[in-house]
């Protein structure tokens, strides 16, 4: 007869992969390629220098999505896998690595169970991908896993004082509640936060706040980017699609967000700065480390 702890490990397996199922078809909706060239691509060629990635590497890019940094990575020279929990956004980073000239392996994999073999990387990246996956802690141990002793780690995150903070913040006022005892994503966007994640992992940690610009030609363009392209935003609209006065809510906060950020010319352009900390950490050249969690 099976224990009550056997039932309740698999109960909780079961939850997980819903879980999982659910992000995947959520980062699946809308046009991820035609959001992210529109917003965050700039900051592919930022994570790669950060990281110092050059011809002969061998680099990982986790949560890759459709290959902000992967394409950069392998304009560098390096030997680059992208992978991702939702493959349905591979074809388009194939067809624009393929526009590129560039050689780019495209592998499903869950930032918290990483299909590759310990040591497999010198450089392992993540650009506002891997931040979203709800076991912290069992992603920084992957992440430090599939590194090489001595390699670098290198990561893009939302800090939550910024502006993508606010944003979060607003669209998870319309959203499903996430699962109990997942951390806000937003903490990687904490000094403190990611140093214990990864804890004596590293030999090394750098971090630093910058700032980038996501830009439309008006506040209504903007909504209508994200209502068509982003995942998330595409999953709230539709759970939303009977509830008018709610849609309409989420439409009016998202406008008065846009107002209260926009930094753009008086003609009407939005221009909306967003705050991020960059990570670069040193994985310690020893084998056997030890992670941030006991």
């Amino acid at each position: 007869m099976a224990t009550r702890k056997t039932l309740d490990a698999g109960t909780a397996a079961d939850a997980n992969q819903l879980l999982k199922a659910a992000h995947r078809a959520m980062w699946a909706l809308g046009d991820y390629h035609t959001f992210a060239t529109s917003t965050v691509w700039a900051l592919g060629p930022v994570l790669v220098d950060a990281c110092r990635i050059s011809r002969g590497h061998r680099v990982l890019d986790v949560a890759t999505g459709t290959g902000n940094v992967a394409i950069r990575a392998a304009s560098a020279g390096a030997s680059v896998v992208a992978s991702d929990l939702t493959p349905e956004n591979f074809d388009a980073g194939r067809r624009a690595a393929h526009a590129a000239g560039l050689e780019i392996e495209w592998i499903e994999g869950d930032a918290e169970a990483l299909p590759f073999e310990d040591g497999a990387f010198d450089t392992v990246t993540s650009c506002f991908g891997a931040m979203f996956a709800p076991d912290q802690q069992q992603v920084a141990n992957e992440l430090l896993r599939v590194c090489r002793p001595g390699g670098t780690i290198g990561m893009i995150n939302f800090t939550p004082e910024g502006r993508g903070g606010e944003f979060f913040r607003l669209l998870a006022a319309y959203a499903p509640p996430p699962p109990p005892g997942a951390l806000p994503p937003l903490m990687w966007g904490t000094e403190g936060h990611v140093r214990k994640l990864l804890g004596d992992g590293v030999e090394s940690l750098a971090t630093t706040r910058r700032e980038y610009c996501e830009r439309a030609a008006s506040p209504r363009a903007y909504l209508d980017l994200f209502k068509q392209t982003f995942g998330p935003m595409v999953a709230i609209a539709t759970n939303l699609a009977d509830d008018r006065e709610r849609a309409a809510a989420l439409e009016q906060d998202f406008l008065d967000f846009v107002t209260r950020s926009n930094r753009g010319t008086p003609e009407g352009r939005v221009e909306i700065p967003y705050e991020y900390l960059l990570v670069v950490a040193r994985k310690r050249q020893q084998e056997g480390f030890v992670s941030g969690r006991p």
